[in-house]
């Protein structure tokens, strides 16, 4: 726990009551057996449970203690990547802030519950991945949105812009699922200067540009030439194996 130690010394505006409070909850909560919660936490410590709920009340820059944490743990020479993604978390109830209908991958369904949206930085070489930031994913109106309503693509797209500056600067690359492979939110990607890498869906329209001479009639140039098949490779170019990776032939 130095490190962690050195690291709450090291946060701006943070006083002695919550340093010491937050280094022993991360004690805590890696030797507690069953749920996390408040009473539990409190069976377990010196804290009573009033205390720990009074301290989380209290704001606490999150983001910012995952990024020095990031700084101190990882290695600035390893391979880095960024990724985006949901958690579903089952909720019964009715009064709980957030509750809404999101996909439930386990059930590969849409289910009742709460979702959270998780930045990470994922260290290639040693196959782990480290947050960087979570936020609650507000929960979408039953009715059909209007266009000036915010969607849900919408808040990625704000997480996205709020945690940019947090990743290291040797991050080029963005790793998402099928899900946000969608025009805005790859566009937010682009935007950002990261290069997007996600998983296209089944049914994802993908357009090959024309090469072709142009059109021999008036109007303007033919700008596709059609929908690209990952299957067939045929219309694509074939650039050979890499020169650093010759077992990689694109």
């Amino acid at each position: 726990m130095t490190l962690v130690n050195d690291i709450l010394q090291q946060m701006p505006g943070l006083s002695q009551p919550p340093r010491k409070c937050l280094a022993t909850l991360f004690v805590t909560i890696l030797v507690l057996r069953g749920r996390v919660t408040f009473r539990n936490l409190s069976r377990s410590c010196d804290y009573s449970e009033r205390t720990i709920a009074r301290q989380f009340r209290a704001p606490f820059d999150w983001p910012a203690l995952h990024q020095r944490v990031l700084m101190t743990a990882l290695d600035p020479r390893s391979e880095l990547i960024s990724a985006h993604d949901a958690s579903f978390l089952p909720k019964s109830g009715k009064q709980t802030f957030g509750l809404g209908h999101f996909f439930n991958g386990c059930a590969s369904r849409a289910a009742r519950g709460l979702e959270i949206s998780t930045r990470a930085v994922v260290a290639v070489t040693r196959r782990c991945a480290f947050t960087l930031a979570v936020a609650q994913t507000p929960p979408g109106a039953e009715a059909p949105k209007t266009a000036q309503e915010e969607t849900r693509v919408d808040f990625y797209k704000q997480q996205l812009h709020a945690h940019r500056h947090r990743l290291p600067p040797s991050i080029t690359s963005h790793c998402v699922d099928g899900y946000y492979a969608q025009k805005q939110y790859i566009d937010a990607v682009v935007s950002l200067d990261l290069h997007a890498i996600p998983t296209l869906r089944s049914a994802a329209a993908c357009l090959l540009l024309s090469t072709g001479p142009p059109p021999q009639r008036r109007g303007a140039r033919r700008q596709y030439a059609g929908k690209g098949n990952c299957q067939d490779l045929s219309r694509f170019e074939d650039l050979g194996p890499r020169a650093d990776a010759p077992h990689l032939h694109l």
